[in-house]
């Protein structure tokens, strides 16, 4: 089912008894692109949703996302993870980039047709991101350059492949560091989540001179040397723990977001870590190779 914007809207309502709501910046049509920042941790953990508004169920993850997070169901009353995750991280959530399109009835794109997960660099023929064409991302990219970001998730639905999946950023700096941490971060996720896998996903790709770097995980993984991924949920049954009636439901798009918490948790002493974090990590976080062969 779609996550409307009356529900949005009370999400918001909801998050800011218990952390910061503030307006990075208004879309096309006008509509406010909010961030929810909540703990007081040396490092900047950024999570966006629903680049493309089409892809209800990111905004759903978003919610389980932040209902855990705040305790939105329980008065603000947090479990104890969450409390030690607060003094490691700041957070800055954006649980709905693209509003404009979502009231249109939009797929992919925004108020003006574009596709946000390719405004992130300059495109042939066009400055990216820009006020004109692209307010959304740019509000967000002054504020990540303003407070830094050391990890970023961008929550997204894919249309093939019946699994959840992390892609990989595609830049120049990816080499043992960052394979490490996204093999480790994944990893993690598995074992605190088993409807997130490491089998099957996009086709891991290699940089290329030339290449452009409009796609948000790419351009946060080469401007902030980060753990930088996308993030794809099923718009079919979730086929690692499939479910023939409900398929991919919000219910379980909702508890993936909560329990990203518990990856992140993993991942932390590695992230900046000054050490070769790839000699550091035993051996069950290994990185694994997709496959998007998965019939």
């Amino acid at each position: 089912p779609p996550f409307s914007y009356d529900r949005h809207l009370d999400l918001i309502e909801k998050c800011a008894k218990h952390a910061t709501v503030s307006t990075l910046i208004q879309s096309l049509d006008g509509r406010d692109i909010e961030c929810v920042t909540a703990g007081s941790g040396d490092l900047s953990c950024w999570i966006i949703h629903r680049q493309h508004p089409g892809e209800h169920m990111a905004e759903f993850f978003a919610e389980g996302l932040l209902t855990r997070l705040l305790g939105l169901d329980t008065d603000g009353d947090v479990d104890g993870l969450v409390r030690q995750l607060l003094t490691k991280y700041t957070f800055h959530i954006v649980p709905n980039m693209n509003p404009d399109g979502a009231l249109r009835g939009h797929l992919r794109t925004n108020a003006c047709g574009a596709n946000l997960n390719r405004e992130w660099a300059d495109s042939e023929g066009y400055t990216a991101p820009s006020l004109e064409r692209s307010p959304e991302v740019k509000g967000v990219l002054d504020k990540m350059d303003e407070v830094g970001c050391d990890v970023f998730l961008d929550i997204h639905g894919d249309e093939v492949l019946p699994y959840n999946f992390l892609a990989q950023s595609v830049v120049p700096n990816w080499g043992p560091r960052l394979e490490s941490l996204h093999g480790a971060f994944l990893a993690a996720y598995c074992r605190a989540n088993p409807d997130m896998q490491q089998k099957y996903g996009y086709e891991a790709q290699k940089f290329k001179d030339g290449d452009n770097l409009n796609i948000a995980s790419d351009q946060v993984a080469a401007r902030f040397d980060c753990l930088s991924v996308t993030l794809e949920m099923p718009f079919k049954d979730c086929w690692s723990n499939p479910n023939p009636e409900r398929g991919w439901s919000p219910a379980r798009a909702g508890k993936l977001g909560a329990s990203a918490l518990n990856a992140l948790m993993y991942i932390h002493p590695y992230l900046r870590s000054n050490d070769d974090v790839w000699k550091e990590l035993p051996e069950k976080d290994a990185y694994v190779t997709p496959t998007s062969k998965y019939k």
